[in-house]
């Protein structure tokens, strides 16, 4: 199956959707020019209907990536390690013969330790790639991985403040990332149990302070008026006919869950959709009931900008991409071919290089360039996604 067939399945498309919301506001429901807090209303309707879209586009697309992946790059992925692997034994073959300097061979069993670094560090146990890294390096895998991992616990320690105890018991990084995972929930438990404790002595608020807590508390009095009507119009156990009591129990779930998350777009949808208000309604509502509205669109907003952030992030790290520069769930399909692209031309490049290693003539000292890495820089090829790969799509 080709790369567009396998994508067109699964992978959702950028169309072009409206993101106007029902309860948009314009001078013509509010008959008289908007106020500020009614265009601000407006402003969070449409930001929170555009994250709404961007969230549900990452979900469809990664969907759609992970298959094609699975389908287009594992193979590929899986031929370049494999060749990688072989380029390493090759270059350890190569070794052997006469004429290489000092330098050449120093040089050499350095790109043979770091090619059979990345592949344990990818693939995991491998008794004969540790055997060849020992013997070319100064420590073995093993050691090398625990003095890497406690490198990398001082600079956690001193990122995070936390005290992740004795080295003994971290020989990888798997088991660093378990420390730093028990630094962070005693650190929530701290919070909480601070949170949750009686106040010693609370300093007198400023005058500002209670002003704050008195707009969060309307706010939060104003998303439990909204859910009361709801909860009041379609409670099941008040109605008689079976078709309208599943149709109602359906819309309190979404009512309970808008509530409990807090979101109150949904449960103004919702009241649009039973006709318990219209947009006269929100057109007509006083100023500082708006404000109070505004307040919570405005975190709930925040709320799906962090989700999506999330989102993102889990995608990149499970596909080996840097995060954070911006990558669009609608890039996906070009993520994937530029990727494939790049990784059947570094094969070819690959095969090309073990067939110049299989040719006596060409491990003489005065052609060691050929064994390096296509790249020509001993770094060799990189087995995620692909970095560069990524930072390519515009």
């Amino acid at each position: 199956m080709t790369l567009p067939e396998i994508m067109s399945d699964d992978l959702a498309p950028g169309a072009n959707v409206s993101l106007v919301n029902p309860l948009q506001l314009t001078a013509s429901e509010a008959e008289k020019a908007l106020t500020p807090s009614q265009k601000k209303f407006s402003t969070l309707l449409r930001q929170i209907e555009k994250s709404r879209r961007t969230l549900g586009l990452w979900h469809e697309n990664i969907a759609g990536y992970r298959k094609a992946h699975a389908e287009i790059l594992t193979p590929l992925q899986t031929d370049l390690q494999a060749g990688h692997r072989r380029w390493a034994f090759a270059l350890d073959a190569a070794l052997t013969q006469k004429g290489w300097t000092r330098t050449e061979r120093e040089f050499l069993r350095e790109l043979i330790c770091d090619a059979a670094a990345d592949l344990l560090e990818g693939n995991g146990d491998d008794p004969e790639l540790e055997d060849l890294f020992s013997r070319h390096a100064e420590v073995d895998f093993a050691t090398q991985k625990r003095e890497q991992a406690l490198e990398m616990k001082k600079m956690a320690e001193a990122i995070t403040g936390f005290e992740l105890g004795e080295d003994d018991g971290i020989e990888s990084e798997s088991d660093l990332f378990q420390r730093l995972k028990q630094g962070f929930e005693a650190r929530d438990d701290a919070q909480t149990a601070e949170q949750t404790a009686p106040p010693a002595r609370r300093p007198k608020p400023t005058a500002a302070q209670q002003r704050r807590e008195a707009e969060a508390q309307q706010a939060t009095q104003s998303v439990r008026e909204i859910y009361r009507k709801l909860a009041s119009a379609l409670h099941p156990d008040r109605e008689a006919d079976p078709a309208q009591r599943e149709a109602k129990t359906a819309l309190m779930q979404r009512v309970n869950q808008a509530h409990e998350a807090g979101d109150l777009l949904t449960l103004l949808e919702l009241q649009l959709q039973i006709e318990q208000i219209d947009v006269n309604h929100i057109a007509n509502l006083g100023d500082q009931r708006v404000k109070h509205y505004n307040k919570v669109l405005a975190e709930q907003l925040a709320g799906i900008k962090g989700e999506i952030e999330h989102v993102e992030f889990a995608f990149c790290m499970e596909f080996g991409l840097r995060p954070g520069w911006g990558l669009k769930p609608t890039e996906l399909d070009r993520v994937l071919d530029q990727t494939r692209r790049e990784w059947s031309a570094e094969l070819a490049r690959q095969q090309h290089e073990l067939r110049m290693l299989g040719d006596v003539a060409a491990t003489s000292s005065t052609s060691y360039e050929l064994l390096l890495p296509a790249d020509g820089d001993g770094d060799g090829v990189a087995f995620g996604d692909g970095v560069t790969v990524a930072e390519g799509v515009s």
